[in-house]
């Protein structure tokens, strides 16, 4: 298949793609979470679910993996390094309990994926303790297990673990491509920066495309 893409055409086979959306957790996305106390706008990041939703639907009408991340760490905040703990000056830190739990820990009520795109069962969940999605997780083997060698990314946020995600995908030889209505930023300028980088220079980190160009190309295959 062909999705009509930036810099140029992006070609995928369903069999060897996995749809990949990062850390769409209910700590950053909805209203009372973590991210609204560090005193963002989350109602930028919410406004991308729509069309997750609908790409994230005819992905499984189209029997494609589907890999679901999650920013979270061990109960005891193991896998957590100080370095990242202790970065900033917020009012809660990693570990503490926040408006839906204790703030990106596993199990905990604001770590899980948000209803609207919740997983369902054959798809791949992972815990992350980093921001890019292959730190630590052992993803690598398991899309190679699969025969991935393609990744459609969506996700949270655009300029951190997602960009993180697909710049480590890129070293690891994945072709990727960024669906630009399906991520958000908080802060849009940062949001439209990464997309730049990531298409700029032919694609030297990956391809991105407006989430109704994959659609297309479902329907037409």
């Amino acid at each position: 298949m062909q999705i009509d893409a930036n810099p140029f055409p992006y070609h995928f086979d369903i069999a060897h793609t996995a749809l990949v959306l990062i850390d769409m957790q209910r700590d950053f996305i909805e209203p009372g979470g973590f991210g609204e106390t560090l005193g963002n706008n989350v109602a930028l990041l919410e406004a991308i679910v729509p069309a997750t939703q609908a790409v994230l639907a005819a992905w499984r009408q189209a029997a494609g993996l589907v890999v679901h991340t999650r920013e979270a760490h061990a109960p005891d905040l193991s896998d957590c390094p100080p370095a990242k703990r202790n970065r900033g000056n917020p009012t809660l830190r990693i570990g503490d309990v926040g408006p839906m739990g204790r703030i990106l820990v596993k199990g905990e009520p604001g770590s899980q994926i948000i209803d609207a795109l919740a997983p369902v069962a054959g798809e791949l969940v992972i815990d992350k303790p980093g921001k890019g999605m292959f730190y630590a997780t052992g993803l690598h083997e398991t899309l190679q297990q699969r025969g991935i060698t393609h990744l459609l990314f969506g996700g949270v946020t655009t300029e951190v673990c997602v960009q993180t995600s697909m710049r480590e995908a890129n070293d690891r030889g994945y072709d990727g491509l960024l669906l630009e209505d399906c991520t958000e930023s908080y802060f849009p300028h940062f949001k439209a920066a990464a997309i730049e980088m990531i298409r700029a220079q032919g694609a030297i980190v990956g391809w991105t495309a407006p989430s109704p160009a994959l659609l297309a190309a479902l329907h037409s295959g």
